[in-house]
This record gives C-alpha cells, sequence and structure tokens, in this order.
C-alpha cells in the first residue's frame, strides 16, 4: 500500500523509520509547507515523492496518509485528505476538541474512506496482555487504578503554544485517559481534575481522577514540565499490578499482598510500536471497512468530549475555539 506522511516534525521520522522497516508498505511520499525540508525529508529515507503543499500530496496516487502536524490542524489535514478520497491515520490527540472530531467522522462515513486516531498504545499487543491479566485476577479484582505520563518538554515550541493547541492534556493526558478507558472502561459517573497553567495559558501539569458507576477510580497523573516513571498501576484485593511506560508498556509484572513478585509478563519486541496502528489500517481498508476496531471512531469522539469536559473545568480553551 502507498503510504505518504504529512507533516515532517520528529514523529513524522519516526513513522518512516518504521515504514521502512515493513513488509507490504511503499513510503510513497512526503509532504511539507517547505520544498526543502520535504526534499530533505524524502532522501533521508529514500522516498520517491516529495510535496510543497500537503494538497498536492493529497492529490497524489497516495493511499493511506499518516497526518503528523499539530494538534491544532488535525481537523483542517484530515479533511483535506477525506475530501480528496484518501484514507487517514491521523497522529493523537484526533482534533483539538469534540466538535471537531464529529466533523471529520461525519465526513469520512459519507465520502465512505477510512479514518482513524493514530495513538499507538490502543493498537499494541500490551492491551490484550493487560486485560486478560485482568480478567483472570490473578490478585483479584482491580478496584483502583493510579497512571502517570510526564516529560520535562516545555522547550518545545508547540506544547507551550495556545494557537497550536498546546499543554500536556492533548499531548501527554491523552495517553492517561486512553489506558484508564481501555482497561476500566467507558461508563463513568464523574470527572474531577486540578491543573497548574503556564504563563502562556495552557496547562502544565494536571491531575484527573475518573470515577466509575461500579465503584472503581481511576487517578491520572500528566505534565510537561517534570520527568515522571511513566507507570500504570493497578490496585487490587490481594495485590498489585504494575505496568512499566504506559505510553509504550514493555513489562507487566503482578505482585501478591506480600509484596512478592508473583510474574513477569514481557511484551513482544516491535520496530518502534507504530506498526500495529499500519498494519490495523492496511487490513481494514482491504477489507473494505472505514474504521479501525482497535480505536472506533465513536472512541475518538468519547475520549475527545472527555477533554473538553476536562478543559471546561479549567477554564481553557483555545484561540480556535472562540470566546
Amino acid at each position: 500500500m502507498k503510504i505518504g506522511i504529512l507533516g515532517t516534525g520528529n514523529i513524522a521520522h519516526v513513522m518512516a523509520k518504521t515504514l521502512i522497516q515493513m513488509d507490504g508498505v511503499q513510503l510513497f511520499g512526503v509532504a511539507s509547507r517547505y520544498l526543502e525540508k520535504a526534499k530533505l525529508f524524502a532522501e533521508t529515507y529514500n522516498i520517491p515523492h516529495f510535496f510543497d503543499s500537503y494538497q498536492a500530496l493529497a492529490q497524489s496516487d497516495v493511499e493511506l496518509v499518516y497526518i503528523a502536524t499539530p494538534h491544532s490542524h488535525h481537523k483542517e489535514h484530515s479533511l483535506l485528505c477525506l475530501q480528496n478520497k484518501k484514507a487517514v491515520l491521523c497522529e493523537k490527540p484526533f482534533t483539538v476538541n469534540k466538535k471537531e472530531a464529529v466533523e471529520i467522522v461525519s465526513l469520512a462515513k459519507k465520502e465512505k474512506v477510512y479514518l482513524a486516531e493514530a495513538i499507538w498504545t490502543r493498537y499494541m499487543p500490551a492491551r490484550k496482555l493487560i486485560n486478560k491479566i485482568l480478567q483472570e485476577k490473578p490478585v483479584g479484582e482491580a478496584q483502583s487504578l493510579t497512571v502517570n505520563l510526564s516529560y520535562n518538554i516545555t522547550h518545545v515550541e508547540r506544547l507551550m503554544s495556545p494557537k497550536l493547541a498546546g499543554g500536556a492534556l492533548l499531548d501527554v493526558g491523552v495517553y492517561g485517559l486512553n489506558f484508564s478507558i481501555m482497561h476500566f472502561g467507558k461508563d463513568l459517573e464523574r470527572i474531577e481534575s486540578s491543573v497548574k497553567m503556564t504563563s502562556t495559558h495552557v496547562d502544565e501539569w494536571e491531575s484527573i481522577s475518573l470515577f466509575y458507576k461500579n465503584g472503581k477510580t481511576a487517578n491520572i497523573v500528566a505534565g510537561i514540565n517534570s520527568r515522571s516513571d511513566r507507570q500504570g498501576i493497578f490496585w487490587c484485593e490481594k495485590g498489585y499490578i504494575i505496568v512499566e511506560n504506559i505510553n509504550n508498556p514493555q513489562k507487566i509484572s503482578i505482585f501478591d499482598d506480600g509484596d512478592r513478585l508473583v510474574k513477569e509478563v514481557t511484551v513482544p519486541k516491535q520496530i518502534s510500536g507504530y506498526e500495529y496502528q499500519v498494519k490495523e489500517a492496511i487490513e481494514e481498508i482491504k477489507k473494505g471497512n472505514i474504521e479501525s476496531y482497535s480505536m472506533p471512531l465513536e472512541e475518538s469522539i468519547f475520549i475527545m468530549e472527555i477533554m473538553d469536559k476536562i478543559r471546561n473545568q479549567w477554564g481553557l480553551r483555545y484561540p480556535s475555539e472562540g470566546v
């Protein structure tokens, strides 16, 4: 399948390095607003076509476009590709808010074109491994969950910019929310949160609590001002389960109520972790399906709705959303 990359930032490089190691994939083209950037990117990865406009890529012979531009442009670039009947794998967060998500999903369904959010943790083998352990209950029923993801990345310009929909929530907090929803479900009773804002008026650090109707809780910490251990911990009736690095799980450790290690589960080796979302997209497109089974479109909309509610609690709106 001919795959194109829209954007040439850091995440685009990770995807390119992944695609050139995959079977059944042709890294067909790359697009940037600047011809020299597109040309250099193409030369680096031996890509046959490069374009100095996103529209040119969308109107080419490409079959699937990976969107790697800033959060603020996901809706615009998804719409551009869908209008040209090109399948879309859009980097997380899906859009800036629920309204934008509904708009691109509506167009994908109307045009019958594949659309999926490229949040890699949804597609990884670790997801099934964790859920299998939770179902087997080796140390009893999981009652609560704590999860954190924080990096010292305030030097990254886009993350400090309201115009580019920066801040911790849409960049790293989205992983904690997805981790909780993947393993505890969507049947929420209420959401509570607190936040620390930057001088540029985006969220620098936040604590989010999800309360479930069945009595379970998930506590999420996310930030862009410091490095955290990135663990997800399930607190169970007779012990606890630790997932190392919720952003790319590599090991799951089960402990009993005496803090003794009961079992360790390792995750299969991978190229980068990005390959799973691409494999699924190709499989579903070939079947004639227009969405992912690992990250259904309604699930992407649901996550955006949660983040809207959290930002409303803080009074945080991006310039693109108006007053």
